[in-house]
């Protein structure tokens, strides 16, 4: 379970649900909203927990008190966290808290017995112990029209001590009128030496290493962390070396064979086609600056070198709108081989 001081970044989200706390200005509902590893699940533990918290109550109410003489205050809100040792917090570190229900997409979606069963069904009976009774939808945008429908007359009239949290990659596939009732924070992207600075001091990662993944996961710190606690970024950046250092000389099909086992391998051909765009933006930096210092991938300067020296600007950015293309394309799911292979023939004819 995380604390409000555990979360790198989105400060405009901490500060509004914060204030929130300290004020008892409170929503029956909000949308955390963000792609996955935003911190979005983070955001709704520390939420919970720090309004569940009976350790720091009087702290909460003398800071609420201040709050009111001095709006503008916007220092008096640090170090607000829920305490970590009272009855609340260790059954909220636990999952146990009966105050806070948590629902979950199990399989496929969300269906309306879900929802009836673990919000609707309980929301009329009151906090066991807390002041308030908080509901945790993850993959909020996976109910069913009917789960929402469900859902949706308990948001517009709650009981007082009622909170709901749905916690969604897209809003856009909830009904309007449930978004239209719910307080939307948005998780933004972190600065990508935040996020470098993170993985090398307090994962212990090797700083060139952790200034790739930084920027291969743009700008999520929970994708950022995935990779760099686990072997295949490691081993996914140096097949994709290994490719993009020879691809000038190897015949198309041998490139599409390549693409088809990294597809094979991860079944996530995005986080491949990544490392490629920022190759090519490495070689596209330095064919307009010269500077070996400004490249992602330092260590390959004299490769990335050779390469800007036998392509001009426009063919370079003609491989990356290729390759942007590409994924675009299979995302939309079409055929896999017909969308590789015109970006590989985007590359083979660069180099002519």
């Amino acid at each position: 379970m995380a604390d409000f001081k555990d979360i790198i970044g989105q400060e405009h989200i901490k500060r509004n649900l914060m204030s929130a706390i300290v004020t008892k200005k409170l929503s029956h509902a909000y949308i955390f909203s963000g792609e996955a590893g935003s911190g979005r699940h983070m955001l709704a533990d520390a939420f919970s927990r720090t309004l569940l918290c009976t350790g720091n109550a009087e702290l909460r109410s003398s800071i609420g008190f201040h709050l009111k003489e001095n709006p503008n205050d916007a220092t008096a809100m640090l170090g607000l966290d829920a305490c970590d040792i009272c009855k609340s917090c260790i059954q909220a570190e636990a999952r146990s808290n009966p105050d806070i229900i948590y629902v979950d997409c199990e399989g496929n979606h969300i269906s309306v017995d879900d929802i009836r069963t673990r919000v609707t069904a309980q929301v009329d009976i009151k906090p066991f112990a807390g002041e308030y009774k908080i509901f945790i939808i993850s993959d909020a945008n996976k109910m069913t029209e009917e789960a929402q429908n469900a859902l949706l007359k308990t948001i517009e009239e709650p009981p007082e001590y009622c909170i709901i949290i749905l916690i969604s990659e897209n809003p856009s596939l909830l009904l309007p009128t449930i978004v239209s009732r719910c307080v939307t924070l948005n998780t933004r992207p972190l600065d990508k030496n935040t996020i470098a600075e993170f993985l090398s001091k307090t994962l212990q990662m090797e700083p060139y290493n952790a200034s790739i993944a930084a920027n291969f996961c743009q700008g999520n710190l929970g994708k950022a962390i995935h990779f760099a606690t686990s072997d295949h970024f490691i081993d996914m950046k140096t097949s994709v070396l290994s490719l993009l250092k020879h691809i000038d000389d190897m015949p198309i099909l041998d490139i599409l064979d390549v693409i088809r086992k990294f597809n094979e391998n991860s079944q996530k051909i995005n986080d491949y086609l990544d490392l490629m765009l920022m190759w090519y933006r490495d070689i596209l930096m330095f064919k307009a600056t010269r500077d070996a210092n400004l490249l992602l991938y330092r260590d390959e300067y004299s490769t990335i070198a050779e390469q800007a020296n036998v392509r001009g600007y426009d063919d370079i950015e003609h491989i990356i709108d290729g390759i942007s293309t590409a994924k675009l394309r299979l995302n939309a799911n079409v055929n896999f081989d017909t969308a590789v292979e015109l970006m590989i023939l985007n590359i083979k004819d660069s180099c002519r």
